[in-house]
């Protein structure tokens, strides 16, 4: 029997090289977005359905969870994509700014995870595949809000694996480094206006990243190794994506903390 995967953010970017990736692999792909009336590639097929979804809202999460399993007959795996942005100087964002981030970047996948449980509890098998970042491993600069949001999923996720291994269900972390999507157009850069210093950090840092734009990833990079964490077999916990991850990350662990510290001060400006 064909397996069924259920992508949450699957609008743009990483979310739909996901569902294009496991289409062609052959999977049944349930595609959920918040505006699937907007959708203009992506068209329900014999192994595609789209549904609307919203991270923030737990009707249609159940929604098109049940809608998902009464089309397909079950799902086997979970991806949490749906995410966004927000970075800039901590003193600049306003408390609504902050609450709106977690509401989706982190109570949003936790409402969705929350919904499937019982499905792959009663299957007593499913994989739960969270997409955070190189920055829910370091913090970055000017990533305090982006990097708080990802390391409390990876928290989440370590831990409420304990739990649910013992019920045959999956919990594994994919993270990217830096993608070519429109997910850096769509961030939303929090300033501080009044204290200048601020803004030459961010002006510095967002130059830094045009010019890097040209090299990054391709989002299908991001697909395979999500492909990777849903057909492994095996218990591992980590998978990061991109060779400026990869990179980046062994630079991490070889370099005492201090060191690395100052190379993350020069890209702050």
């Amino acid at each position: 029997m064909k397996k069924t995967i259920l992508i949450t953010g699957t609008s743009s970017g990483i979310g739909k090289a996901t569902v294009m990736y496991f289409q062609k692999v052959g999977w049944n792909v349930i595609a959920t977005m918040r505006h699937p009336e907007k959708e203009k590639d992506l068209r329900d097929s014999n192994n595609l359905k789209i549904l609307q979804l919203d991270v923030t809202d737990i009707e249609s999460i159940r929604k098109a969870v049940n809608d998902g399993i009464k089309h397909f007959g079950s799902i086997d795996v979970l991806v949490n994509n749906a995410a966004y942005n927000l970075t800039g100087c901590f003193e600049g964002g306003q408390p609504e700014q902050v609450q709106s981030l977690y509401d989706v970047d982190v109570f949003g996948v936790m409402n969705v995870t929350r919904e499937i449980i019982p499905h792959f509890r009663e299957n007593k098998s499913g994989t739960i595949i969270n997409i955070t970042s190189l920055g829910g491993r370091i913090g970055m600069p000017l990533g305090s809000f982006y990097a708080s949001a990802k390391f409390a999923i990876e928290g989440f996720s370590e831990s409420v694996r304990f739990e649910l291994s013992k019920l045959g269900i999956k919990v594994k972390l994919v993270e990217p480094g830096a993608i070519k999507t429109n997910f850096a157009d769509n961030t939303i850069i929090v300033r501080k206006n009044d204290v200048p210093s601020y803004e030459e950090t961010i002006e510095k840092r967002l130059a830094a990243y045009e010019k890097r734009r040209a090299t990054l990833s391709d989002p299908v990079v991001v697909s395979k190794v999500i492909y990777k964490a849903a057909t492994d077999n095996n218990n591992r916990l980590r998978y990061l994506a991109g060779s400026d991850a990869k990179l980046f990350w062994r630079v991490r662990t070889l370099l005492p903390f201090g060191m690395f510290s100052k190379i993350l001060k020069r890209m702050a400006g």
